[in-house]
């Protein structure tokens, strides 16, 4: 709904060329279409926003990528920016920011929400676990992230091309960096902290 919401209000102003609906998706369109400007989300399945932007912007310098967002941590703020984004826009702030926003991104500047305050930032539940999510490696942020949306082992090394031991080494180490010792702990951290709705 959002989605759709963001292509229809942009659409009288600029041309879409596609939307898609996961991470990995995401990046495929990106490397087939090389678009001027990509808006993206940091919470996607398959494959997160934060991710999807360091994979396009390899194959891609160019491309501006902004993303619209219901995070206001500045953890995901940095992460976003030192993946390559230019633009940062609170979702509830989307219909008043977005516009600019683009507009901003297009001449090459950076745009950050307005609405990313200290009273925001205190709905946040933990920055700081937020930031050491952002230390775990991009492996074990997929992995993660396919853990916590109730894929098997197996699933997750059919999706990522690895070995269900190479799986399992990285859960360890995801565990071990976050001080989780459960799935369903690393599921209701994933939860928490957005990487997956």
């Amino acid at each position: 709904m959002m989605l759709e919401g963001i292509r229809s209000f942009i659409e009288p102003h600029l041309q879409s060329v596609d939307t898609v609906t996961d991470g990995r998706a995401l990046v495929e369109a990106a490397l087939r279409l090389k678009p001027n400007l990509i808006i993206l989300d940091i919470t996607m399945p398959l494959l997160n926003g934060i991710d999807a932007a360091i994979q396009i912007r390899k194959s891609l310098p160019a491309v501006k990528m902004l993303f619209v967002t219901m995070h206001v941590s500045p953890a995901y703020l940095e992460a976003v920016l030192n993946a390559g984004a230019s633009g940062y826009v609170v979702k509830s702030a989307a219909r008043e920011e977005l516009l600019d926003a683009i507009r901003s991104v297009l001449k090459g500047q950076i745009y950050v929400s307005a609405s990313l305050s200290s009273e925001h930032l205190d709905r946040f539940k933990d920055p700081s676990r937020a930031a050491a999510t952002l230390h775990l490696s991009m492996r074990e942020r997929e992995i993660l992230q396919l853990i916590a949306e109730g894929r098997a082992a197996k699933e997750v090394a059919d999706v990522l091309s690895i070995s269900i031991k190479t799986v399992a080494f990285h859960r360890g180490n995801i565990k071990r960096k976050l001080g989780l010792g459960t799935t369903a702990e690393l599921t209701r951290y994933a939860i928490e902290q957005g990487l997956i709705q």
